[in-house]
């Protein structure tokens, strides 16, 4: 992005990331989902400059707060779940670096005192990007850059119990906290993330307890690691053949529930979840 980036940038090859979307609503378990894949995948203990894979937050791109915005925010009464909320340019540009193998430096948000701080993180060229966030399949051009698109998709109930229990932690009072779910957090689910869910190559119902869906989905990514970037640069536009690649994967494998290895089964498992929001 700027000078300031470059001068710490290993020498490696570059060459354009599989990128990968991870969306779903709020504390439905996204960033712990590419935690456990980057724990699974051994690269949570690779030094930054390594790492064959990474992970980006679209929570890092929070708007600049006005003075007034920053007011509200402080009371509870600004939608951080809304599209406008997000630097959606600084976004888009941050994300076509990424795709073109250069080092970037992502903003810093502290979620306390509702400001970007002066200090960035350095991300590195990597092999595979992991790219979370409630509406990184919005916008449309965003969404056209991912290779595969996963959905968190954790029941409502949850989710408001998580959301409560992390605002608590950071210092905000109950009432807010409920209030601000029912006038903002809710509504702009219902009406923003939600509708994105269509796009979806995998829906991950239960977050991280779905360790089935996870492991496959670890499986695909060191497959790529080992040399499959050749064969998915090769492949159908935004990787969608091998999307369908993984799925069948889990439409011919299960594990036996009684502990006794792969049996095959007729139907896939990483099947939309049922149940409401």
């Amino acid at each position: 992005m700027n000078s300031a980036g470059l001068l710490c940038e290993p020498q490696r090859p570059r060459h354009s990331p599989f990128l990968i979307g991870v969306s779903g609503g709020t504390a439905s378990g996204k960033s712990t989902v590419c935690a456990k894949i980057m724990e699974l995948l051994g690269q949570n203990k690779v030094d930054h400059h390594q790492r064959k894979v990474t992970i980006v937050s679209q929570d890092s791109f929070y708007r600049v707060l006005t003075p007034e915005q920053k007011a509200k925010a402080l009371k509870g009464q600004y939608n951080f779940d809304h599209p406008d909320a997000f630097d959606t340019e600084l976004m888009c540009q941050t994300l076509k670096d990424i795709v073109e193998g250069k080092v970037v430096e992502v903003p810093t948000y502290d979620f306390v005192t509702h400001s970007r701080l002066p200090e960035k993180i350095c991300v590195y060229p990597a092999d595979v990007v992991l790219f979370e966030g409630i509406l990184v399949f919005y916008t449309q051009e965003v969404r056209d850059m991912f290779h595969m698109k996963l959905f968190v998709d954790t029941d409502s109930d949850v989710r408001l119990s998580r959301r409560v229990l992390r605002d608590m932690r950071r210092g905000r009072d109950l009432e807010q906290i409920l209030t601000q779910y029912t006038t903002f957090v809710k509504p702009a689910f219902e009406e923003f993330c939600l509708p994105t869910k269509k796009y979806a190559d995998v829906i991950i119902p239960r977050g991280v307890d779905n360790m089935v869906a996870i492991n496959l989905i670890v499986q695909h990514i060191q497959d790529i690691l080992n040399g499959d970037i050749c064969k998915w640069q090769r492949g159908s536009v935004n990787g969608h053949a091998h999307g369908r690649s993984l799925k069948r994967g889990v439409a011919e494998h299960s594990e036996n529930s009684s502990g006794g290895g792969i049996v095959p089964v007729k139907r896939p498992l990483l099947e939309p979840s049922t149940r409401p929001h």
